[in-house]
């Protein structure tokens, strides 16, 4: 939604608002006017997180049920990728994801009850494949394992 916003922002680009341009902050100003509510994390219940990289960002939510099953967003996070991971395989994209849930939710996820993670790709799906498939070091293996 930002991203032809933040590309005004890159070093050396001319400064042209164009249609685009004004489609994006609007978009940006119709979302923050229709922002969710978001819950108040309950210690006692379990949490779920849900993650998913694109060709130019990932993102996660941070998840709680209420008191009548229904999923309730306690935070949402987001980040452009950097100019290397924009080359990672859609795996490690997808384990990047993954990874950035857990740093920026640890707070709630430590020490809680057991979580689960979902995500939209197949593979990442079990800790013994994800560890074993890294093109990347291990401490995220270990984070994720």
């Amino acid at each position: 939604m930002a991203r032809p916003l933040s590309n005004l922002l890159k070093k050396g680009t001319e400064w042209r608002w164009n249609a685009e341009h004004q489609h994006a902050s609007e978009a940006i100003k119709n979302s923050l006017l229709h922002a969710p509510i978001l819950a108040l994390p309950d210690p006692d219940c379990s949490f779920s997180v849900v993650c998913d990289a694109s060709d130019f960002a990932i993102g996660c939510t941070l998840l709680q049920a209420d008191a009548e099953g229904r999923s309730r967003v306690i935070a949402f996070e987001s980040r452009q990728l950097k100019a290397a991971e924009k080359n990672y395989p859609v795996h490690d994209m997808e384990i990047l994801a993954m990874k950035y849930a857990l740093v920026k939710f640890r707070v709630h996820l430590l020490g809680s009850k057991p979580f689960m993670i979902y995500t939209d790709h197949a593979s990442p799906t079990h800790c013994d494949s994800v560890a074993s498939s890294l093109t990347t070091d291990g401490p995220m293996a270990v984070l994720l394992c």
